[in-house]
């Protein structure tokens, strides 16, 4: 490797570093699914998405390794050479009984199922309108396709009406073609990094409206919304008027991987069109059996528990201080979802914030640019049915004592 290289590497790390935006692996030597020890330390978790606490649970461990037991470590190939195993097929039976679909398809991981089924389902000459606050796999999935991308304000319903009537004056225009032109609508129902929750009812009756297809990733909202966990499109009774239900198995399933559930012919195209499904080695035996696991535990009345379980934590984490003061500012009371932002504005401010939670035995991430945008650095904070009342405590005593920070001012 020559000196020039290596010399231009560590000039663009040293940037990152003045910007605030360098980032470190920390190696986790030990977690109880609720605390985490790093570097001899422990602190209690408020980063983790595993919403319902089941990466840990007896149930998803036994499952695993009989699975590891019967099948082995490995997928060994594509399952489209050899590694379509009777694993994966019940698993995704399950998932599309689970999502009230006709089909399911899982991929190795979210990402992955984002970069396998938008450049599937449009290319060059088709159109994405996608929400300005979508997931990064989901704006690397769009531009991959080659497809005409055009982003609406967060949540704004007229905007998004805006480009639909554009995406549709376009379509008209080119009616000459073999093919007419897809327009592909893509949104998450909860929101990463914000937590609050799409206007799915509106949203698809806008979509209706014009013709297009709707595509929502489900990854933060399953296992937290509906009758048994399904997520938000079941819980606003919208099953049959979304075409593309994304989701994950390694969140609130405390698994790994991902998947997209809807009509057998969208299942049986993506088998034949989706480059991250045909040319990646299948996921471990052992994954599929712990989110098959999962699934069945989220139908049983412990599942209903932990879910009230999680909800009770979350209100009790945004509650009122004892002065009256938010510990959220800005924050929608009752939370729209498990995930509470403190917004803080500056990278440094986040940084500093995130020094002084761990300093208190919390571990928070310091959320900065590319995963939210310039001037919105946040701590992310995750509420899991894990979580103690004294977790709570301690957690909502260590937002007494920050300052609101916004724009570029920082945090104290």
């Amino acid at each position: 490797m020559s000196a020039a290289w290596e010399q231009e590497l560590d000039a663009e790390l040293t940037r990152l570093q003045q910007q605030g935006l360098l980032r470190q692996l920390q190696p986790v030597a030990g977690t109880d699914g609720r605390r985490l020890e790093i570097e001899g330390h422990s602190f209690v978790n408020f980063a983790s998405n595993d919403y319902l606490a089941l990466a840990r649970h007896p149930a998803l461990q036994e499952a695993a390794v009989r699975a590891l037991r019967q099948w082995g470590a490995g997928s060994t190939a594509s399952r489209l050479v050899c590694g379509s195993l009777r694993i994966h097929h019940d698993l995704e039976a399950r998932l599309a009984a689970f999502k009230g679909t006709a089909a399911a398809l899982s991929f190795a991981s979210g990402y992955a199922t984002a970069l396998g089924t938008i450049p599937a389902l449009v290319e060059r000459g088709d159109f994405v309108l996608l929400d300005r606050l979508a997931h990064a796999c989901l704006v690397d999935g769009a531009r991959l396709s080659g497809a005409t991308l055009r982003v609406f304000r967060h949540n704004d319903l007229d905007d998004l009406d805006r480009l639909l009537r554009w995406a549709d004056a376009q379509r008209s225009a080119a009616a000459s073609r073999p093919r007419p032109p897809r327009v592909l609508v893509i949104t998450e129902s909860v929101f990463s990094m914000d937590g609050d929750r799409a206007p799915l009812r509106a949203i698809v009756e806008l979509k209706d409206r014009y013709g297009a297809w709707l595509m929502v990733d489900e990854a933060h909202a399953t296992g937290l919304f509906g009758p048994r966990g399904e997520g938000l499109i079941a819980a606003e009774g919208l099953t049959d008027r979304v075409e593309v239900q994304m989701g994950t198995l390694g969140k609130a399933l405390g698994s790994a991987g991902g998947f997209i559930a809807g009509s057998a012919r969208l299942i049986h195209w993506l088998v034949q069109r989706a480059r991250s499904f045909m040319f990646s080695t299948a996921p471990p035996p052992a994954q599929a059996a712990a989110a098959l696991a999962a699934l069945e535990l989220l139908q049983t009345p412990e599942g209903a528990q932990r879910r009230d379980r999680l909800w009770h934590n979350v209100h009790t984490a945004a509650a009122p201080l004892p002065d009256g003061s938010s510990p959220w500012p800005g924050l929608v009371v009752p939370p729209p979802s498990a995930i509470l932002p403190r917004i803080l504005g500056s990278n440094d401010a986040a940084l500093r914030c995130a020094q002084a939670a761990r300093q208190a035995g919390l571990f928070i991430p310091a959320i900065r640019y590319p995963a939210v945008s310039r001037g919105t650095a946040r701590l992310r904070i995750t509420i899991t049915a894990a979580h103690q009342p004294e977790d709570l405590a301690r957690l909502r005593s260590f937002l007494a004592t920050l300052t609101t920070a916004s724009g570029d001012n920082d945090a104290t």
